[in-house]
């Protein structure tokens, strides 16, 4: 089963001033589980890895994503129905987070790796309790 990343688990990779860095790094050195990342993430990732690290790290950013070292998933309509529906629910959800969650629900991922603890712990997904959140 694969195993969804958000923005900040991405971000923590790359910056070795992250207070996650050495978690991030460890689990997933450890995990043999396939990265997936929402399509939506892509572009926050880069802008951070650009805007607090600099162009090199963007670049190795897309140069990763060539290489298909990281799975990319699409979204359908109705992930961004579902997207539109949480973000309703949770007004301070925003439409990456939002987009997430509808990945995993249609997947049935329970699993996230992220360092967003604060807004992933509150939601309620519709396909489990809770999720899991690694590292």
């Amino acid at each position: 089963m694969p195993q969804i990343v958000d923005t900040g688990i991405l971000f923590a990779l790359a910056d070795r001033s992250d207070a996650w860095h050495a978690r991030a790094r460890t689990y997933v050195a450890a995990s043999s589980e396939i990265l997936l990342a929402p399509v939506t993430i892509l572009t926050e990732v880069a802008y951070l890895l650009r805007d607090r690290i600099g162009p090199d790290a963007e670049a190795s950013f897309v140069a990763s994503l060539a290489s298909g070292e990281l799975a990319i998933e699409n979204l359908t309509s109705a992930d961004w129905a579902r997207a539109r529906d949480l973000m309703r629910s949770y007004e301070w959800l925003g439409m990456v987070d939002a987009t997430v969650v509808a990945v995993a629900e249609r997947l049935k991922v329970r699993t996230l790796a992220t360092t967003d603890r604060r807004h992933f712990g509150m939601v309620r997904p519709a396909h489990v309790d809770r999720f899991t959140l690694v590292p």
